[in-house]
């Protein structure tokens, strides 16, 4: 994947690359993400920590929001025109959204990005200095650099999404860490 400087041709690649993992693949590449995640300072410390309900091509989240819903104030987001919000996690009032995904109601309380302290982010591709290239819309990069954001940023992905080196614009929000299985 080396010397990728086109977007539109690496998020491509990365699509076919996740379609090929096989679900016990998957499964075992989340296990291994989520458990690496857990094991971090910032974790343990965390309160309140946001995660996503994860698409057909993203690291599966089903078992760590159930696992960490048991134990941490769990927020996740819901998509709303063109901006993100995060919500309380719900398992029984989740509904599909935008995209298809699954996404708290529209009575589910609200989360201020300060009580945020620690946010999984997923992603197309990362390196492992951090930097994060996305689906394009732009989401997770506005969220992230709200006011008031201080959340310690987690980028999670299957370990061929790491790369050496993506092109990065001033509104990219680097991640603290990279978790890849």
């Amino acid at each position: 994947m080396e010397g990728f400087i086109d977007k539109k041709a690496l998020r491509k690649t990365m699509r076919g690359r996740n379609g090929e993992l096989t679900a016990g693949q998957r499964r075992e590449a989340s296990e291994t993400i989520f458990r690496e995640v857990e094991s971090l300072p910032e974790f343990a410390a965390a309160r309140c920590v946001a995660l996503y309900c994860a698409l057909p091509d993203e690291p599966p989240t089903d078992e760590a929001l159930r696992r960490w819903s048991a134990t941490k104030c769990l927020v996740v987001p819901r998509v709303e025109g063109d901006t993100m919000r995060f919500f309380a996690y719900d398992p029984a009032k989740l509904v599909r959204g935008a995209f298809g995904i699954a996404e708290p109601a529209a009575d589910a309380p609200v989360c201020e990005p300060a009580r945020i302290d620690l946010m999984v982010v997923p992603g197309v591709a990362f390196t492992r200095d951090g930097a994060r290239l996305g689906r394009g819309r732009g989401y997770y990069d506005k969220y992230l650099s709200q006011n008031g954001m201080r959340a310690f940023r987690v980028g999670v992905c299957f370990a061929h999404q790491i790369v050496a080196a993506l092109p990065a614009e001033p509104h990219d929000v680097r991640m603290d860490r990279v978790c890849a299985g």
